[in-house]
Formats: C-alpha cells, sequence, structure tokens
C-alpha cells in the first residue's frame, strides 16, 4: 500500500530550509512528492546551490522519512537549486539536437491520430522546419506505410564512435517505426516492458540530427506506451485527436486528464476534430455533420484549452495515406490549407507554451497505478 502523502508532509515540516528560517512545507521548497508501494520521491528546490547544502537537505530528509514515515521506505531525494532573481536557465534537452517534442495523442482507436500526424508533419516541414516522427504506435504502426516506405530498414551510422539508427527520410521528414523491424504479416505480442525498451532504442540509439521538431504518435488510449515516453523524454506539449462523436470525446478527455496529471503535467497545446463533416464533391456546399456537429471545439472550451482546426471526412485522405503520399503534400487545395491551420494554430499555442511555461520534465515515476492522491 502507497504511503500517505500527508504523514510524509508532516515529517518534511520538521526540516528547516537552508538561509529560510523556515520549514521546507513553509517555504515552499517542496515540489512534488510520489509514493509507489515502498518507494517516496521527493522534488525539493532550495535557494542555496551549494554541493554541501544540497546533500545535508537530501540526508534530513531521509532521516525524517525514515524517523516518521518508515524506517524501511526507499527514499530517493531529488535537490535542485534556484537562486531568487535569477533568471530560469532551462535544462538541456534529454535527447541532444531536438529543440520541440510533442506528443499526438487520442483517448480512442480510429479517430485518425497517425493521419492528423502525418499531415502535420508535411505542414512543418514545408514551413522550413526540420522533422521526424516517432511511430510510438507499437502494436499497429503506420507512419511507414503513410509515407511510402515499408520496405525500407534504418540504416546503421557511426557516431562519436559508437552505432546509430539512421532514421529513414521520406519527403523530408525522419521517419523511425517499428513497422520497419517487424514483419507486417505477424502480430505483434509483447508485454509493456518489451514494448518500452523498443521505443528508448527507437528514441536514444537513433541520429535524429538537429530537429526543429520530433512528433510522436501515440497509440490509443492511456497506458504503459504513453508513461514510457513521458519518462523517457521531456515532452513540450501534447495534441489531442478527437471526432466529434461523444463516445470518442470521452476518451479524449480522459488523454488530456492523462497529461494534465500532478505527476506527468504536460502542457496540452489544444485539440484537433477530425472527421468533422462530410461533403460531397456533387454537393460541395453541403456539409454533413455525421458524427455531430462541434464536439471537439466544444470540449476544447469546457476545458479550456485551444480549438486547433478541424478536419473533414474526405475520401482522398484516406486514399493519399494508403498509397504513402499525405495529402498535405498538395499545393493550394483546401485539405492542405486546413492542416496547414492547425500547424500553425499548434505553433501558436507553443510559442504561447515555451513563453509562459519552464521546460517539461521527464516524469520521475515507474507507475501510475498505486500512486497516492
Amino acid at each position: 500500500m502507497a504511503y500517505s502523502k500527508t504523514d510524509i508532509t508532516k515529517a518534511l515540516e520538521t526540516i528547516t530550509a537552508p538561509g529560510e528560517g523556515k520549514s521546507l512545507v513553509e517555504s515552499e521548497a517542496i515540489k512534488n512528492i510520489v509514493t509507489f508501494e515502498k518507494e517516496i520521491i521527493v522534488d525539493v528546490t532550495i535557494a542555496n546551490p551549494s554541493l554541501q547544502a544540497k546533500k545535508k537537505v537530501e540526508v534530513e530528509i531521509m532521516k525524517a522519512i525514515h524517523q516518521h514515515v518508515d524506517q524501511k521506505a526507499d527514499v530517493k531525494v531529488n535537490v535542485t537549486s534556484e537562486t531568487k532573481n535569477e533568471p530560469f536557465k532551462p535544462e538541456k534537452p534529454k535527447v541532444p539536437g531536438i529543440k520541440n517534442i510533442i506528443a499526438i495523442a487520442s483517448g480512442k482507436g480510429g479517430v485518425g491520430k497517425s493521419t492528423i500526424t502525418s499531415n502535420m508533419a508535411i505542414s512543418l516541414q514545408k514551413m522550413g522546419f526540420k522533422v521526424g516522427i516517432l511511430d510510438a504506435d507499437v502494436y499497429g504502426p503506420s507512419t511507414h506505410l503513410m509515407f511510402d516506405v515499408a520496405n525500407a530498414r534504418p540504416l546503421s551510422i557511426e557516431i562519436d564512435g559508437r552505432s546509430k539508427m539512421q532514421p529513414v527520410e521520406s519527403y523530408g521528414v525522419k521517419i523511425l517505426s517499428l513497422g520497419f523491424f517487424t514483419d507486417a504479416n505477424q502480430a505483434v505480442i509483447w508485454r509493456g516492458a518489451m514494448a518500452s525498451k523498443a521505443l528508448n532504442q527507437m528514441i536514444f540509439d537513433a541520429h535524429w540530427g538537429e530537429l526543429d521538431f520530433l512528433l510522436i504518435d501515440l497509440p490509443p488510449g492511456t497506458g504503459d506506451i504513453h508513461l514510457s515516453i513521458v519518462q523517457a523524454v521531456p515532452i513540450t506539449g501534447a495534441v489531442i485527436v478527437s471526432t466529434p462523436q461523444n463516445i470518442a470525446l470521452a476518451d479524449a478527455k480522459k488523454g488530456v486528464a492523462m497529461f494534465q496529471q500532478e505527476n506527468i503535467n504536460v502542457p496540452v497545446l489544444g485539440i484537433v476534430e477530425n472527421m468533422s463533416y462530410f461533403t460531397p464533391a456533387e454537393l460541395p456546399d453541403n456539409k454533413y455533420y455525421i458524427f455531430g456537429k462541434d464536439g471537439a471545439k466544444n470540449l476544447a472550451e469546457d476545458i479550456d484549452t485551444a480549438f486547433l482546426g478541424e478536419v473533414p471526412l474526405v475520401q482522398s485522405i484516406r486514399e493519399a495515406g494508403d498509397v504513402g503520399h499525405p495529402v498535405a503534400l498538395q499545393e493550394n487545395t483546401p485539405l492542405e490549407n486546413a492542416f496547414a491551420e492547425i500547424t500553425k494554430n499548434t505553433l501558436s499555442e507553443l510559442v504561447k507554451r515555451n513563453d509562459d511555461l519552464p521546460p517539461t520534465e521527464v516524469v520521475r515515476i515507474t507507475t501510475m497505478s498505486g500512486c497516492s492522491s
């Protein structure tokens, strides 16, 4: 059973913050407490940057928890310093060379998340950005198909004496997908740990080079893969994809809630509505709202996040993906303009996020299950 955060907080009230004259709790030095079974993780920020002060706080926290909570607890303390009135200095990115990592997620399968990811990548590339896609949908990868590189294989390249994977490049976008390494006719039957290991290899054993954006196409739902990703890399922000259908919107809410969990805390940049309406070719002025109208837009308002745009239900989008030629590659078409608008709105929200918030930290927990509230 997980420990009580209330008991841990009371224990930390007995410790005085260096140079503050107040307890660590009173001075708001305790930034986060995570508990899981016999493990307690405490994140604390102090004003004194010296190694001696950090070590002293670490030891005192461990002693207090062992004395007042459980002497057998496995206590881990992460101590950082933040000198007052100094400008915030962001940490170096976890993956060298990558400036922004955007997770594309959905609570429900079949809403077109991979289609949105691939076309946003094309739109970003056409705007002049350096872009990569990590297909993290381990059990149903499709990016390699949508970019017409199903038969390609990442090559090995030597970087600083180490062998690295060279992502496959198509239409100016760098791609890594488990689809490159598995038989198209065989199901991937892996436990979560195996899938997570494969993802880590595609992230850290690859030579992505300099990227402005790495888009991570997540599988549907909220599970092991999602947690593995937020543990592995600092996600700059997340984009949620949904259809207007009530069932899809209910699952989209869960996707948003996952990123907004206190222990994950990844900013949600906004919601994209896919399959918004259907317009027959013979009736170009007519719109038929097959799955409902303005569902994702209303959800965005309800949860106070941005509505990034809508994509109609059009046969050519599916056909373009099937033949490995994303529809955003077209020039001066309504569909290209729709994806360009979504991408521009996402960039606008990303600028606000980077101006207003510090860099996202890598999640330091092993599982959400069993965490105390």
